[in-house]
């Protein structure tokens, strides 16, 4: 078995792992990284930017939000049901985190919040300025992959710090003595066993999102059937299984939810034009939600989850589907083109000849509701109400913002089943603030830390998109935090006979 030392041994390269082999660098370790794919950056590299707050953009933008001010709102949205020491400080360094990634040359286009509400819902559904967006490489209008240009930079970096990657070499166990983390055993891409020694192991594996087992063992969704999460390949599980068998404790592990078509990226102009506040349904066909509040992806993902086979339907008729068309969407998505409804028609077509199933049109409503697989009578008895509201421009039921209550009427009629979907999974590894991995009874297992998502608890059930850019923001700055600690005493002599 070949065998390798250094001061610190990251797993894997996704954005949490380059944080913290970039730092662990910084502060004069020597580093090895291990990436079970031929590429850094992992998940990140379908991201647009993460968070940060006090940054220097947020000052030139005069953004007053404080890291205590932060702090405070996240323990408020999560109830007080995660570790405020932890959350308090991962605001109070993520300013300082985007100024340390533009020292190393990314750039962002500004600072935004995820998207913005009608006054009336503001409270529930708007949310700060701290979601900072990068550039893409090539300059155009941001929108999903904006952060490959982050990672270019970040792995950059990382190499002019000495930081050693070995690619296609996935790890496979944490080597344990006396209770303490030594090293990893990995497989090269022969298939030769490795075995890394290192004073510091720094588990950055990014979930399970590309695990359907482990999502059905851990969540109450299965993969494909009652969620369409982004699986991004290789995201096994491996490092929360290995923390797990070297004495980690668990903290239950959530998917990260929002809504999505089934393959939304080969549909994504429908994905995003039916994100719109027109009449949504569930397989009974009755409303569940102000349709005022669908740009809250986690909310409405999760009111989704709360319905009859986790699954609702959005509906537009003829004529709004005009208006759309002339006028643009109603809410506008800060992920979908702007332009989208210019290019329905093409999608829409090419959909319904390659009998893409979760779309359907018919030229009457019980026609629709049939094809659709929505209960016919509860669906015409909803639409009654419904456009009996809008002729009197109330929603009596759920107080939805009057500028969208239209009614359902004008053949031909559209619907697109909406599905739970998931960026991914959050959380499993029981950390402390300083990203030690602590067994169940939060005893420190020396020598083991772990970041990103894989430690990424501090959501509570579900995505605080009050502060925006926070999944992105955890795994930059859990992977610093972790790497500051694993080298916070690089004098300690290390016997790797």
């Amino acid at each position: 078995m070949k065998q390798l030392q250094t001061d610190v041994v990251v797993v894997a390269a996704g954005l949490s792992g380059l944080a913290a082999a970039i730092t662990a660098a910084e502060n004069g370790a020597s580093v090895i990284a291990l990436e079970k794919s031929n590429t850094t950056g992992g998940a990140a590299n379908m991201g647009m930017g993460p968070l940060g707050v006090g940054s220097s953009i947020q000052k030139d933008q005069m953004i007053a939000l404080t890291p205590g001010e932060a702090f405070r709102k996240h323990m408020y949205f999560t109830h007080y049901r995660v570790d405020a020491r932890l959350v308090r400080d991962y605001y109070f360094k993520s300013g300082e985190t985007i100024d340390w990634l533009m020292d190393m040359g990314v750039e962002f286009v500004g600072v935004q919040r995820a998207f913005s509400a009608p006054e009336n819902t503001r409270a529930y559904s708007d949310g700060e300025f701290t979601w900072h967006v990068c550039k893409p490489l090539d300059g155009g209008v941001p929108g999903p992959r904006a952060a490959t240009a982050m990672v270019m930079k970040m792995t950059e970096r990382a190499v002019e710090l000495g930081v050693e990657f070995l690619y296609e070499t996935p790890a496979k166990k944490i080597i344990m003595e006396d209770g303490t983390a030594v090293g990893v055993i990995a497989t090269d891409k022969n298939g030769e066993d490795i075995e890394v020694r290192a004073n510091s192991v720094i588990i950055c594996t990014g979930g399970f999102g590309d695990n359907p087992k482990m999502i059905k063992e851990e969540t109450e969704f299965e993969f494909e059937n009652t969620i369409y999460n982004f699986a991004v390949p290789g995201m096994k599980g491996d490092g929360i299984r290995m923390c797990w068998e070297a004495g980690a404790g668990k903290e239950q592990p959530i998917m990260e939810i929002m809504y999505q078509l089934p393959d939304n990226m080969n549909h994504f102009i429908l994905d995003g034009a039916f994100r719109q506040p027109c009449l949504w349904v569930n397989r009974n066909g009755d409303r569940f939600m102000p349709e005022d509040q669908i740009a809250n992806t986690t909310f409405t993902g999760n009111a989704i989850a709360a319905q009859p086979g986790k699954v609702a339907y959005s509906i537009f008729d003829s004529r709004m589907l005009k208006r759309y068309k002339k006028k643009g969407p109603d809410i506008v998505s800060h992920v979908h083109p702007h332009d989208l409804f210019d290019h329905f028609d093409e999608q829409w077509n090419r959909d319904i000849a390659d009998g893409y199933e979760p779309i359907t049109q018919a030229d009457t409503l019980e026609e629709l509701a049939e094809k659709a697989g929505i209960d016919v009578d509860g669906f015409m008895a909803q639409i009654e109400e419904y456009n009996e509201m809008c002729e009197a421009r109330y929603d009596e039921v759920f107080e939805k913002d009057r500028r969208y209550m239209e009614p359902i009427e004008k053949g031909p009629f559209y619907c697109c089943r909406q599905n739970v979907g998931a960026y991914g999974s959050l959380g499993g590894v029981k950390i402390n603030h300083k990203c030690q991995v602590v067994t169940q009874e939060a005893k420190v297992i020396p020598g083991l830390f772990a970041a990103g998502t894989d430690a990424c608890n501090i959501f509570g059930d579900s995505y605080p998109f009050i502060l925006s850019g926070n999944t992105m923001g955890f795994c930059l700055n859990s992977g610093r935090i972790a790497a500051e600690n694993a080298t916070a005493d690089l004098e300690e002599e290390w016997d790797f006979e």
